[in-house]
């Protein structure tokens, strides 16, 4: 099997038996199918869009950008849509059943890009624009989905936050990379850590959150709203529905994912039986009720198994009394280090479902004098089934 690990991409982990020809190898991250043809067809632009009337108009946008299509509506026939939709019902055997996965196909007269959802469907364009080039593109079968289901970064550091415009570039370059995943968590908003995540977000930064909320929709990135209550909280019904009424506010501002964070902080904070009390009260009156929102993920005290103690019994409790909806972070055998199978084999019992790995790195908040940057080595590149997600935390210049 062919493994290969690109920084940017490599949350999409994916395998192939294939071998590629130099356009179709111009995707990324590498489908898991390709079906070479050796053939070419000549792009000139002209194409005729074939959707149905509910398609999401920014995939279509997408779609016309990438591939300067003109408004001629003639041409090439390109039929795009998801599972279920009337453009693309004769192709449903060709689609992958696999969340976000799908099936692409550039013949000589038409292409097909048929997606397993709407997410899937985007990603197909997103390939197919890769593998445009001088004006031509390969006459090729792709079949494709991620293995992990969940991919991308945390802004999780301590420093200065990034700046609303780094943000919105991160977004699209995400989406652009086919990575669903953003974690909003720097260490130094006030709003989201002690002293004020109680209160609401002052009137402009409200408005920016929503905006950055709308672009990532636009991209297909899950923005997800992170908490960190653990420094002061007390464990009474007001700091709890205090909570709950800040979820509230973020709801409202757009936000559909949401965190909690008890990262690096001592006392009366960091009991696993309350935080489990808590995340539990969050997910059955908050996460399930709305319906739209997507599962709950915990950054638990003991993240990592140096700082952690089974006989205390800390993991082991959340493990056993977390709803099993809930993702629990972990960033390996250590703060900073690369993550493998055994840590994975280790963790995965005390907290009874797959972690979600927080990758520290490229973060460079406890090293300042330099960059930490170069080649990616270490990960374990068979561990697609043992995480429920896996996010990098970046440096604080974006």
């Amino acid at each position: 099997m062919r493994k290969i690990f690109y920084l940017s991409l490599a949350l999409f982990l994916c395998i192939s038996n294939v071998v590629y020809a130099a356009s179709a190898s111009d995707i990324q991250p590498r489908p898991h199918e390709i079906k070479e043809s050796g053939k070419f067809l000549t792009w000139t632009g002209e194409a005729r869009i074939v959707a149905d009337k509910s398609i999401n108009t920014h995939i279509v946008a997408k779609l016309k950008n990438a591939l300067n299509i003109s408004d001629s509506k003639q041409g090439v026939k390109v039929i795009i849509g998801k599972r279920g939709d009337a453009s693309v019902r004769k192709y449903n055997k060709h689609i992958p059943k696999k969340t976000e996965g799908y099936y692409l196909a550039v013949g000589a007269k038409e292409i097909v890009v048929a997606g397993n959802d709407e997410r899937g469907t985007y990603y197909g364009v997103l390939s197919l624009a890769q593998m445009l080039e001088d004006n031509r593109l390969p006459i090729v079968e792709i079949t494709d989905y991620p293995d992990v289901a969940f991919r991308g970064v945390v802004e999780g550091f301590y420093g200065t936050p990034w700046s609303f415009d780094a943000r919105l570039s991160q977004i699209k370059f995400y989406g652009d990379n086919k990575l669903n995943t953003y974690i909003y968590g720097p260490k130094d908003d006030p709003y989201h850590r002690s002293p004020r995540w109680r209160e609401a977000y002052p009137a402009q930064e409200a408005k920016n959150i929503m905006k950055l909320v709308q672009v990532a929709n636009e991209n297909m990135v899950d923005f997800v709203w992170a908490i960190h209550p653990g420094n002061d909280i007390r464990w009474t019904i007001d700091d709890r529905d205090a909570l709950i009424s800040k979820l509230e506010l973020m709801y409202g501002l757009g936000v559909r994912a949401f965190a909690v964070f008890f990262d690096d902080i001592s006392g009366e904070g960091t009991k696993a039986e309350k935080q489990a009390e808590l995340l539990n009260y969050i997910d059955d009156t908050f996460i399930q009720k709305k319906g739209d929102v997507k599962p709950l993920v915990l950054c638990p005290t003991e993240y990592n198994k140096s700082w952690s103690n089974i006989e205390k019994g800390y993991l082991p409790t959340l493990g056993s009394e977390l709803n099993k909806g809930i993702n629990v972070m972990w960033t390996g055998d250590r703060v900073c280090i690369d993550i493998t199978e055994g840590t994975l084999d280790w963790v995965n019992p005390h907290l009874q479902r797959p972690a979600y790995i927080w990758w520290n790195f490229p973060v460079t908040d406890y090293v300042r004098d330099h960059l930490l940057m170069g080649p990616v080595y270490g990960n374990d590149l068979n561990i697609a089934d043992k995480v429920s997600g896996f996010v990098a935390n970046p440096m604080e210049h974006a």
